[in-house]
C-alpha cells in the first residue's frame, strides 16, 4: 500500500454527525488512528459552509439528521454539482439504515466509502486508506475525466488495465463505463469481455450484456444475461438488465417475472419496486402494480432514485378507484416535489396531469378538456416525449370513457402513434395507455405498421441502387412524422453509401438536423429510469468531472412513461 495513503498525520478531517455521541466516537476512532486535525459540525449547513471555505482531505458524514430535511445524501450531491469537493478529498457516508436501497443510493453517488452503523475503528481507517489509495493510483485518469476530455480517460484506463497497475480493474470498469455512456459500445464490448477473459467477474460479463443491448441487440444480451444468472443467480444487477431486455424484445409477463425476482432479492430497493410496479401496471397486473408503486412511493418519494412518473400511475388508478382523498393525496405529493426540485419542467408537466385528472374527478368537465387540449397543442414539440404521450393518450380515454367528447381525439392518437412507435415494446407500451378503449389501442397499432410500411418503401430504393431516392423519402417521412427510427433509418443510409449518395453532405446537414431537434439517437424502453441516479445497473460512479455527452439523456428516454 502506497505509505501517502496510509500516513493520516497531515491530513485534515471533518466530521459532520447531529448525534454528539456518535460523533464522539468517530472523532476518537480517527484520533487513535493519527489523523492530525479533526474539525467537528453538528449541522449540514455549518458543513457545507466549512467547506466552502477551506479543504479537507477526509469527510465522514452521518446520512440522517434529526430535525433536518436534508440528507448527508444531499449535501454530497450538492457538493459535486457544485465543484466544491477536491477530488483528493476521501468522502465516506455513516448510517444506520440497513435496508438495500438507501445503501445504494449511498453507494451509487460518487461515494469513496460508505459504513453500517456499528462499524469498528479497524473498519473505518481501512476505508480510508483504500480511498487515498486508489484516488493516488488513479489521479491521472481522473484529471482527464475532470478536463471533460473522455475520449482520452477511456484509453488511459484501457491502458492502465492491459499493463496490470495497480487498481487494475476498477480502471477498466471506468474505462468501459466512459466508453458505453459515449456510444463507443464495441470498444466497450471488447474491454468487458477483456476483463472477463483476464479475471471472471460478474459485473465485466453483465458490462457485455449491457454493450450488446445498447447497440440494438437484446436477444444477444438476453443470452449473455442467462449464463451468467445460471452462474451467479444472487447477482441482483444481472435481472436488472434481464428485465429491460426482455421488455425491449416486447415480452412482458417474462420481464415482469424478472423484475419480481429483482425485488425478491432486494424487497426495501426502491427502484427496483418502481421497475417492478410499472412492468406489472403495463402487463396488465394493475392491482399488484398499485401495490408495488405505493411502496416505493412511501419507501422512497424523497429518494433521489424515485421516478416521479409513479405518482401519475397511482393518480389514474385513484381516479378509476374513485378514491377522491387518496387521488388529492397524489397532487399533494407531486406540489412536495416540485418545492424541492422547481426548476424541473418535467414536473411540472407530470402535475398538470395529475391536475385534469382531479378536473375529471370533480366534473369539471370544461376545465378538463382545456387541460387536455392544451397538452394536445405541444405533441410536435421537440420537449414531447414518449412519458407525455402515454400520460395524454390516458387522459383521453379517461374523458373518452365517461362519454365527455373531444372531436380531434382521433387526429391526436394518429400523430402520436406515428411518432412515437418505434418498436414493438414502445407500441404496445403507448397501447397500455388506452386500455378502456379498443379504437385507440387499434389506431396506436396500426400507426407502427404505416411506420414499417414506410421503412420497407424506402429501403426497397436502396436495395434498388437508389440509396439517395431512399435518404430522401425518409427525411421526408420523417419531418411528417417525427420518428425517430424513420429518421434513424436516413442517417444509417447516409453512413453506409455515402459514395453512392450525390447529394450526401446536404441529405446528411438535414438527417443531423432533426435527430438533435428530436433526440432520436436514444430510442430504448425502459421503467423508472427517470430518477437521476447517475448508475445503470451493472455500471459504475463517474467522478465529480464527468458531464455525460447529453445531459437530458435520461429526461429523453422514450421508455420511461405514463399510464
Amino acid at each position: 500500500m502506497n505509505p501517502s495513503a496510509t500516513d493520516l498525520h497531515d491530513a485534515k478531517a471533518m466530521v459532520i454527525d447531529g448525534n454528539p455521541q456518535s460523533r464522539s466516537i468517530i472523532v476518537n476512532q480517527l484520533r487513535d488512528a493519527g489523523v492530525g486535525t479533526i474539525v467537528q459540525v453538528s449541522r449540514l449547513v455549518d458543513a457545507r459552509m466549512k467547506l466552502e471555505m477551506g479543504t479537507f482531505d477526509v469527510v465522514i458524514c452521518e446520512q440522517y439528521f434529526e430535525r433536518e430535511e436534508d440528507t448527508g445524501q444531499d449535501l454530497l450531491d450538492d457538493l459535486r454539482r457544485n465543484q466544491l469537493l477536491p477530488f483528493y478529498t476521501v468522502f465516506v457516508m455513516v448510517t444506520s439504515e440497513s435496508s438495500y436501497s438507501k445503501v445504494a443510493e449511498a453507494a451509487e453517488s460518487a461515494l469513496d466509502a460508505y459504513l453500517l452503523k456499528p462499524h469498528t475503528a479497524a473498519g473505518l481507517v481501512e476505508r480510508i486508506h483504500q480511498a487515498r489509495e486508489r484516488k493516488e493510483a488513479l489521479k491521472e485518469i481522473f484529471a482527464v475525466i475532470e478536463r471533460e476530455d473522455f475520449d482520452e480517460a477511456a484509453q488511459l484506463c484501457k491502458r492502465h488495465f492491459e499493463q496490470r497497475k495497480p487498481f487494475w480493474l476498477y480502471a477498466a470498469r471506468i474505462g468501459a463505463e466512459l466508453m458505453l455512456r459515449s456510444g463507443h459500445l464495441g470498444d466497450a464490448q471488447k474491454l468487458y469481455e477483456a476483463v472477463v477473459e483476464a479475471k471472471t467477474l460478474p459485473w465485466a460479463k453483465l458490462g457485455v450484456a449491457r454493450a450488446q443491448l445498447e447497440a440494438g441487440y437484446p436477444q444477444r444480451a438476453t443470452t449473455t444475461l442467462e449464463s451468467l444468472i445460471e452462474t451467479d443467480p444472487g447477482y441482483t444487477d444481472a435481472y436488472d438488465v434481464m428485465g429491460r431486455a426482455q421488455f425491449e424484445l416486447g415480452n412482458f409477463q417474462n420481464a415482469l417475472a424478472t423484475f419480481k425476482m429483482s425485488t425478491q432479492l432486494t424487497p426495501g430497493s426502491v427502484n427496483r419496486l418502481l421497475k417492478h410496479g410499472m412492468m406489472a401496471w403495463y402487463a396488465g397486473e394493475r392491482e399488484e402494480g398499485v401495490v408495488l408503486l405505493d411502496r416505493a412511493t412511501r419507501l422512497g418519494l424523497d429518494s433521489k432514485l424515485y421516478d416521479p412518473q409513479a405518482i401519475v400511475l397511482l393518480a389514474f388508478a385513484r381516479l378509476d378507484a374513485e378514491e377522491h382523498r387518496a387521488l388529492a393525496r397524489c397532487q399533494e405529493q407531486l406540489e412536495h416535489l416540485i418545492g424541492r426540485q422547481p426548476d424541473k419542467p418535467r414536473l411540472q408537466r407530470l402535475l398538470d396531469v395529475v391536475k385534469a385528472l382531479v378536473y375529471i374527478q370533480e366534473y369539471q368537465t370544461a376545465s378538463a378538456l382545456e387541460e387536455v387540449r392544451r397538452m394536445a397543442k405541444t405533441i410536435q414539440q421537440p420537449t414531447f416525449d414518449f412519458e407525455s404521450a402515454s400520460n395524454l393518450l390516458a387522459l383521453m380515454t379517461r374523458l373518452a370513457m365517461r362519454s365527455i367528447q373531444l372531436y380531434e381525439v382521433d387526429a391526436a392518437v394518429d400523430t402520436m402513434g406515428l411518432r412515437f412507435c418505434t418498436s414493438r415494446a414502445l407500441t404496445e407500451l403507448l397501447a397500455c395507455a388506452a386500455v378502456g378503449r379498443n379504437d385507440f389501442i387499434n389506431r396506436v397499432r396500426n400507426a407502427h405498421s404505416d411506420i414499417l410500411k414506410l421503412t420497407e418503401e424506402a429501403m426497397t430504393l436502396s436495395l434498388k441502387g437508389d440509396p439517395q431516392g431512399a435518404v430522401v423519402k425518409l427525411l421526408a417521412d420523417g419531418e411528417r412524422t417525427l420518428n425517430a427510427k424513420i429518421i434513424e433509418s436516413a442517417h444509417l443510409v447516409l453512413q453506409r453509401y455515402e459514395p453512392r449518395i450525390p447529394d450526401h453532405a446536404e441529405l446528411l446537414k438535414k438527417a443531423q438536423a432533426l435527430r438533435e431537434r428530436y433526440r432520436t439517437t436514444d430510442i430504448h424502453a425502459g421503467l423508472g429510469e427517470q430518477a437521476a441516479t447517475g448508475r445503470a445497473a451493472g455500471g459504475v460512479s463517474l467522478p465529480a468531472g464527468y458531464r455525460p455527452p447529453n445531459p437530458e439523456g435520461l429526461l429523453a428516454k422514450m421508455g420511461s412513461v405514463g399510464a
